[in-house]
């Protein structure tokens, strides 16, 4: 019989307990489902709820069933349906009646809210010291690379020099902005929802408090309803899971193109490329196609969750079954995705003098030649059109603006004198850029600096909580 049947009268189909049950994907919460079910123990035995003995009997109870469970003498049964039945179960088996009494003022529906938020605030830690090692993988590759020239894109054309270093800490500020919003989403979660009860909250006399303080939560829910049927922090998640796969798929775009012949800007270590089962030269960057691929699959949970959430009324429906599926896949993939793209990232080699020559090329400097007019008088607008004549100039003659000589420059502009030449120089047009912001390498080195003791003082609070 199960542990609702009482006003049934037969026994569940055996397709309705197949279908019905979520043992399978909830499974994973046992522990957090062990520890919140102590913490409610405890709580009705510090209330009276419950009697001292029955207070120890059962926590001592519920802590031998969490040591069989990670031995693995204990299995999971679809008869039960989810991890809170089932535990429950084990619970009576081991104490009888007296476990029975463990669901005293709770219900699964704040049950499981508890468990996934309780879930997800681990996750989160996980995911944040990952993008911490990933941060500074950055930060190292981007001091190391201040000086390294580049050429910069914009619509995949080459646009102005920049320094390696300096593309480096563009992802640096995006992964900057995901962090924080992984801060923030993590507060959210950290509501305590037990003792909202099914819906209504309950009648026996519950110290939420006293539970809240006792699993580490910095608020309790406000609200019996909503406590049982918001998944807002989960879609919240999600959405942050999305912005970073983004980020991650831009970024390995990138790695794809520049591990191309055309570009050899990288090569990737031989530890993390596959080859091909037919042609034999081939050395594939298939880590970061997967990462590029697999952003598709976190979008596709974030929409899977607001799907199910939709057209919910209140209070809890059983659609919400389904979201433990998207939100944990959404957290596997993260992790995983982040786990191999960091090794990835710290093993590969920059081909320096390959970026370099790429900056020589596809009048990189053309824009510095511009300012090079203004600073002598001429307005931006003709000094845009004197260098895109002589851009077309050497276009015509396979040339470049390196290599027009100093009379046919005084036909562009009679200001133009010898100092053009050392003012478009690629390293030059670079170390010009001080701006703050900009792509100098002074800039480059003061913002690795600047980031290294950001992330040490949010160290610094993360240990404090």
């Amino acid at each position: 019989m199960k542990l609702w049947g009482g006003r049934f009268t037969k026994d569940s189909n055996r397709l309705t307990e197949e279908f019905n049950s979520s043992i399978a994907i909830d499974g994973r919460m046992y522990k957090q489902d062990i520890m919140g079910s102590i913490a409610h123990a405890d709580m009705l035995g510090k209330q009276g709820i419950i009697t001292p003995r029955e207070k120890e009997c059962i926590i001592n109870a519920l802590e031998e069933i969490l040591r069989e469970l990670e031995a693995g003498r204990l299995i999971f049964t679809e008869a039960a349906e989810d991890v809170h039945m089932n535990i429950e179960t084990f619970l009576i088996d081991k104490i009888g009646e007296t476990g029975k009494k463990l669901h005293t003022g709770r219900s699964r529906n704040d049950q499981v809210a508890l468990d996934i938020r309780m879930y997800m605030r681990e996750e989160i830690k996980k995911i944040y010291f990952l993008l911490l090692d990933l941060m500074e993988t950055i930060l190292a590759l981007a001091y190391e690379h201040a000086e390294t020239i580049m050429p910069g894109y914009t619509h995949l054309q080459k646009a102005q020099p920049i320094s390696l270093g300096h593309y480096l800490m563009a992802y640096f500020e995006m992964l900057r902005r995901d962090l924080e919003r992984l801060n923030d989403c993590y507060k959210r979660i950290n509501y305590m929802p037990l003792g909202a009860g099914a819906l209504a909250g309950t009648g026996f006399d519950l110290d939420r408090e006293y539970v809240k303080e006792a699993l580490n939560f910095e608020c309790i829910t406000r609200n019996s309803l909503d406590a049982v049927s918001d998944r807002d922090f989960a879609i919240e998640f999600c959405s942050w899971a999305s912005i970073l796969m983004m980020h991650l798929s831009r970024w390995t775009e990138e790695i794809v193109l520049w591990s191309t012949e055309e570009f050899a800007f990288i090569e990737l270590d031989d530890a993390y490329t596959t080859g091909s089962s037919i042609m034999p030269q081939k050395k594939n960057p298939d880590l970061a196609e997967l990462i590029r691929g697999k952003t598709g699959r976190v979008y596709g949970d974030l929409i899977n969750l607001l799907v199910i959430m939709k057209g919910l009324p209140l209070a809890y429906n059983k659609d919400m079954q389904e979201d433990k599926e998207a939100l944990f896949d959404a957290v596997d993939t993260v992790n995983k995705c982040l786990t191999v793209f960091i090794p990835m990232l710290k093993t590969a080699s920059f081909h320096a003098e390959n970026m370099s020559n790429a900056a020589e090329q596809g009048f990189t400097n053309a824009t510095d030649f511009a300012d090079y007019l203004v600073n002598k008088g001429v307005a931006f607008r003709t000094a845009h059109e004197i260098v895109g004549q002589a851009v077309l100039y050497c276009l015509q003659r396979n040339i470049s603006l390196n290599d027009i000589e100093l009379q046919v420059y005084k036909e562009f502009s009679s200001l133009i004198e010898e100092d053009i030449y050392k003012y478009i120089e690629t390293k030059e047009c670079l170390d010009r850029r001080k701006v703050a912001g900009g792509t100098a390498s002074f800039n480059v080195i003061k913002a690795v600096k600047d980031s290294k003791l950001w992330l040490k003082e949010l160290q610094k609070k993360y240990d404090e909580i």
